[in-house]
């Protein structure tokens, strides 16, 4: 078994290079706050959910990589609640594509101080996650959001390189 460190060097230091074919499966919200069961869906939330699967839409096209259409395998992946946690249909489905990569997200809140989210780049014929990235964020507002991903994205994705 590879310890945690071991195995957070391997996923960056990932075979990924732009050109190649990734399916984006979107990043899914979970929602465990009491806040949500008593004052309903907060619509700013899920605004959010689309800041950031845009966020990550743009920098993967920036970086030269092919977003496929997910047309295909839309029955399929309408019948997945979180295709993050799916035992690999994100990595079957990507392949139906024929994609490199899956690329699946969450954002999970605990309350509005308490936020988690992650992005996490699979390799569709092993189904190892070679890149990603998981952040805590305290605060939920736009700015956080977005500086999360920004986060993950610069440092679990597109490593930048120091010198």
């Amino acid at each position: 078994m590879l310890t945690r460190p071991l195995l957070l060097v391997l996923m960056l230091c990932s075979p990924a290079v732009a050109g190649e074919k990734v399916a984006f499966f979107g990043i899914t919200f979970l929602d465990s706050s009491l806040q949500t069961a008593e004052l309903g869906q907060d619509p700013a939330e899920l605004a959010r959910i689309s800041l950031l699967e845009e966020m990550v839409r743009a920098r993967f096209a920036d970086e030269g990589y092919e977003l496929l259409d997910l047309g295909p395998v839309a029955e399929e992946l309408d019948r997945i609640v979180n295709p993050a946690k799916c035992y690999g249909c994100d990595t079957r489905m990507a392949a139906k594509l024929g994609a490199d990569y899956a690329l699946v997200g969450e954002v999970q809140k605990v309350s509005n101080l308490i936020l988690s989210m992650n992005l996490q780049l699979r390799d569709v014929e092993s189904g190892q996650t070679v890149k990603g990235r998981v952040v805590d964020i305290r605060s939920n507002t736009d700015e956080s959001w977005r500086r999360g991903m920004d986060y993950i994205l610069r440092t679990g994705i597109f490593r930048e390189e120091t010198r």
